[in-house]
């Protein structure tokens, strides 16, 4: 008897474990890539050599003249040799690239899943450049050639989407996520010159990286920084209000310089502890040798006090960094929650659901909508960690190679919700549904 209870209660927990899956499995939209035909003509190519390309889902009813263009995220490459391995992958040729995508969260097409732009154009941006789609250059020496090319693309798929409706568009949002947020900013008041008869506002998520010293007090992010700009031939293509305004032109690559000089309404959506620069930035590897922080990047809850307080003040220094905009933009929005996470607006558990992060009791979903259509005041700063128990604590997996050096992101896996009790149910009822989601599908 005692046997046959187990076995019910474990039948119960699969189904009610399958239960999301098989649901988001009949929600899931797939969407073909486009390959840009045209794209040869301006010179625009992947670092490998192949065309770039997007991903077009259709808009309806009374978003058929909407549009959204999703900048797609992937780390960046500044140094050769980094950037042909990468030409031989995913992130530098859409040779390698998966034909198809799942449109989800900001880009879904469901109303209940993404009620403000479901029925919007929506466009992925595919990344295959590794400079945030702002290089411009070439290199060559007589057996190996890379294409720097990512302004030429971003003007290539432009000039593609102008005849299939974009010209004639009555609201867009330019938006993008990790290296593809920090495009947001580069490419935000361009976009808005494309479309002069639209109102255009733009949206970085986990894109606001911040020009911050590592633990043992180097310049890791800014050294990483500086390298892509000069080896892709950014620097050409950075807002020359910023560039005449800086000692040091490259550093108009980090947003929060950038941002000074952004007229078009802009919203930034970050995590406070983004797991990105957290990891990558704050505390790379060559600031860890001895592995003292390998535990806290695994488990927030792990973390020394110590840790925590380092933490606090990457916290700090970002709500400074923002200070300004948060006082002086009048329609600029925010949503800096307390999650560690990173990118958060094209996944549905964090963009819109039922137990979504949420700050004041508002999705970002909500938040993004109510900023974008002025229905309220949209600047959303949530209280420091622990306190927000709303979290989907999202952690990179640590990758073989030295990311430090290259600034690419892992692969992410939910680690906990609130508390640590939550991974041993993690643990055992995810065993159940890998043997057992087919009953499912």
């Amino acid at each position: 008897m005692k046997l046959m209870n187990i076995a019910a209660v474990a039948s119960i927990l699969v189904l009610l474990a399958c239960a999301p899956w098989c649901a988001y499995s009949q929600e899931r939209l797939l969407v073909r890539m486009t390959l840009v035909r045209n794209a040869p003509a301006l010179g625009a190519f992947c670092l490998d050599g192949s065309l770039p390309a997007y991903h077009l889902h259709r808009g309806f009813g009374n978003g058929a003249n909407n549009w959204i263009l999703f900048f797609e995220g992937g780390g960046w490459c500044g140094h050769r040799e980094q950037c042909l391995d990468r030409a031989k992958t995913s992130y530098g040729s859409t040779n390698h690239m998966n034909k198809w995508a799942i449109f989800s969260g900001i880009l879904s097409n469901n109303a209940s899943l993404n009620p403000d732009f479901y029925n919007w154009n929506r466009v992925r941006l595919r990344y295959c450049d590794g400079a945030s789609f702002a290089g411009d250059g070439k290199f060559a020496n007589g057996t190996s050639l890379l294409y720097f090319r990512g302004q030429k693309i971003w003007e290539a798929i432009i000039l593609d989407l102008l005849p299939q409706g974009l010209a004639n568009a009555h609201m867009a949002l330019l938006a993008g996520c990790s290296a593809g947020g920090l495009a947001t900013f580069l490419h935000c008041d361009n976009f808005t010159r494309m479309l002069p008869n639209a109102s255009v506002n733009c949206l970085s998520d986990a894109g606001f990286i911040l020009d911050e010293r590592d633990v043992s007090l180097n310049h890791t992010v800014r050294s990483i920084f500086e390298d892509i700009v000069s080896l892709q031939g950014v620097e050409q293509n950075l807002d020359p209000k910023c560039t005449k305004s800086m000692n040091y032109p490259k550093l108009c690559f980090f947003p929060h310089y950038a941002l000074k000089y952004i007229t078009t309404p802009f919203f930034v959506l970050n995590s406070a502890y983004d797991v990105v620069q957290f990891h990558r930035f704050l505390v790379p590897p060559s600031a860890d040798v001895e592995g003292k922080w390998k535990h806290c990047k695994h488990d927030p809850a792990a973390c020394s006090a110590d840790q925590i307080a380092i933490l606090q003040g990457f916290r700090r220094d970002m709500l400074e960094a923002l200070n300004f905009f948060l006082k002086d933009s009048h329609r600029g929005g925010t949503f800096i929650n307390s999650c560690f996470a990173h990118c958060q607006s094209d996944a549905q558990e964090s963009w819109f659901a039922v137990n979504s992060p949420r700050i004041h009791n508002k999705t970002i979903a909500e938040v993004v909508g109510d900023w974008y259509f002025t229905r309220r005041e949209a600047k959303e700063i949530d209280c420091e960690y622990p306190c927000d128990t709303t979290c989907h604590n999202l952690m990179p997996v640590p990758q073989g190679t030295d990311c430090a050096k290259c600034g690419s992101v892992g692969n992410k896996t939910l680690t906990s919700k609130a508390g640590s009790h939550d991974r041993i149910w993690s643990k055992y009822s995810m065993i159940l549904v890998v043997l057992l989601l087919p009953l499912c599908l």
